[in-house]
């Protein structure tokens, strides 16, 4: 081998050397092709999962500013985008991550909607943040708010021959708390006011809806009181004389879970 071609061909290995991390990027670059040649479409499982994950810090920002439960319609309105169910599913990874996080608030359906709520178990904490304690419902509150909740609609002198006592103080101040709210007049003498509870009971007590009340038996006494007072035939036309201008409107979106213990005793 002469001098000149030794020179030509280290030429060449120089050129190979100098070309082999270019080569090698564009090849890193390439994507990478099925056995039958087609590049394979991304994942929608992996991309719905994602979708769904994006959600999660908003639907959290949109409940805390909320601060009342939202039904879960309003949310979709709101993110106006994503679907019933995209945003059923991303609550529910959010209340599975408030929870496997150990986070200091859970997600909570009540009263027709979704509501972040703090633990019980940090309510002296709060409660010293806050000042002062939430006003407590007294034993002739309680048993009149049940009488409300299990027979509504129901009249005065319905809830007075229960309970054999005059409500009418019991009742103004429960009106006066947003516990319970005037559903009309009932079709009989003196056309007395129907009574039925309101969003705020659902939530004071932590229901979905009225569905979610515990068994009657559970009250005790009062629920031998309600059970021996049970007409189904004054029921049902208490149910229908309910004056259509002076009826609420329907309260919104129910689901189910928590059972409260507040109206027992």
């Amino acid at each position: 081998m002469n001098t000149q071609t030794a020179e030509i061909l280290d030429e060449t290995d120089d050129v190979t050397v100098r070309e082999e991390p270019a080569v090698q990027a564009m090849l890193d670059m390439e994507p990478a092709a099925s056995p039958t040649g087609e590049t394979p479409a991304s994942d929608p499982v992996a991309e719905t999962e994602e979708e769904d994950a994006r959600l999660v810090p908003l639907l959290e920002g949109l409940l805390f500013a909320a601060g009342a439960p939202v039904p879960v319609a309003r949310l979709v309105d709101a993110l106006d985008g994503p679907d019933r169910r995209q945003v059923m599913r991303a609550l529910e990874l959010l209340g599975t991550r408030l929870e496997t996080e150990g986070r200091g608030v859970r997600l909570v359906r009540v009263a027709g909607g979704y509501q972040l709520r703090t633990l019980a178990e940090h309510g002296p904490w709060i409660r010293r943040l806050l000042g002062g304690k939430p006003p407590r419902l007294s034993r002739a509150l309680l048993e009149t708010l049940a009488i409300i909740a299990y027979r509504q609609p129901c009249t005065k002198p319905e809830i007075e021959a229960i309970r054999g006592v005059d409500v009418d103080g019991v009742l103004s101040t429960l009106v006066e708390r947003r516990m319970i709210r005037l559903m009309g007049r009932k079709e009989a003498p003196g056309r007395p006011i129907l009574y039925g509870t309101t969003k705020e009971f659902l939530e004071v007590f932590s229901l979905p809806d009225l569905d979610a009340l515990p068994p009657l038996t559970d009250l005790g006494e009062l629920a031998e009181a309600l059970a021996a007072r049970h007409d189904p035939v004054s029921d049902e036309s208490s149910a229908g004389a309910v004056e259509p201008e002076a009826a609420a409107p329907p309260a919104e979106e129910t689901g189910g879970a928590e059972q409260p213990t507040a109206l027992d005793g």
